[in-house]
């Protein structure tokens, strides 16, 4: 299991649960940047700097924004301080926020490829000239001149949603990142597509690491648990194209959405939509519920490709959430070379 923080936490607090989900055995924490709210890499030093064993990934940072040296020398920097800890997601970002602050995202694939490409290089401390269409470097390196040279351990994660980002993780990725706000028979696709990219360079989907994010509303009253994630998914729906589409909700109800909102949408919009967001949609696409519920819809994303969740608490009682899911232990299937969560 994995924790998942955005911004809804102040960031000191953010640091306790953290080394609460490490004491419960979780397995990591990422934190989000996807809004213009709060950035990846500060609270992932402060989360290293308060813990001993977690990995800690950006859940993901976009490759428009930061060059690719500039990312290297970051993600470099946080690995000096969690030696072999730090994993780096990197994301194609969205719109409309990118063309809002002047990003224009043309061909996102040969735009990720690139920068991935240099990004691994730089990491593995070599010097790099590359001048592609995105990327375009002339010999440069990260040049530690009081410290240790050798290759940083910091794998390289793409979150993806369409498919053809998803064959390019399998191609070219360390890992991906599967999004959230997605139901379970998502993932059979994404899986495929990953497959198909993996086969491209050589290797299977199983050689290719696969958290998922998965809003995780828990509490007693169930009918407070939906409604806390109705809120998260009218937003998303109405706001974000790629999960839109992906999410597999009626194409008519996020037509209607999108009628009643707009980016950036005050709290008066959101409220309006989600009285057209079902029950049955909410709890599709989302862990939302009783605890009992939770765990089982977080089960079919794990017996859907998932290989870690990454939980996004919604709940103000996040150590409740983190109890409720660890500790975690894995035990050999009687066949083949699964293992049982439970």
């Amino acid at each position: 299991m994995a924790l998942y923080l955005q911004d809804k936490h102040p960031l000191r607090e953010g640091m306790e649960y953290v080394r609460f989900a490490e004491d419960h055995g979780f397995e990591a924490v990422w934190q989000a940047e996807s809004r213009l709210v709060r950035e990846a890499t500060v609270p992932m030093a402060a989360f290293a700097a308060v813990t001993e064993r977690i990995r800690i990934g950006s859940g993901v940072v976009n490759n428009w924004t930061r060059n690719a040296g500039l990312m290297a020398a970051t993600f470099s920097t946080l690995d000096d301080l969690a030696p072999g800890r730090i994993m780096l997601g990197i994301g194609a970002w969205w719109d409309p926020l990118a063309s809002k602050v002047g990003i224009r995202r043309t061909k996102p694939l040969q735009a990720m490829r690139e920068y991935v490409e240099v990004v691994r290089r730089l990491l593995a401390m070599e010097r790099v000239s590359f001048h592609g269409q995105f990327v375009d470097v002339d010999d440069i390196e990260l040049d530690i001149v009081h410290g240790d040279r050798s290759p940083k351990k910091v794998p390289i994660y793409i979150g993806a949603t369409g498919m053809k980002m998803m064959e390019l993780a399998g191609e070219i990725g360390d890992g991906v990142v599967l999004n959230y706000m997605v139901s379970p028979a998502y993932n059979r696709q994404a899986l495929e597509a990953l497959g198909e990219g993996a086969a491209r360079a050589g290797r299977s989907v199983e050689d290719i690491d696969r958290p998922q994010l998965v809003v995780c509303s828990l509490d007693q009253d169930r009918e407070v648990a939906l409604d806390r994630a109705r809120e998260l998914l009218t937003q998303y729906l109405g706001q974000q194209p790629h999960i839109m589409k992906a999410s597999g909700v009626d194409p008519r109800l996020i037509e209607e959405i999108g009628k009643v909102m707009t980016w950036p949408a005050g709290p008066e919009e959101i409220r309006r939509a989600m009285k057209l967001v079902p029950d049955e949609a909410v709890q599709m696409i989302s862990a939302s519920g009783t605890p009992d519920e939770c765990r089982a819809k977080v089960r079919e994303y794990v017996e859907a490709g998932c290989t870690c969740p990454i939980l996004y608490p919604l709940g103000d009682d996040v150590r409740a959430m983190i109890e409720a899911f660890g500790p975690v232990t894995a035990e050999p299937a009687t066949t083949g070379g699964e293992v049982t969560v439970r």
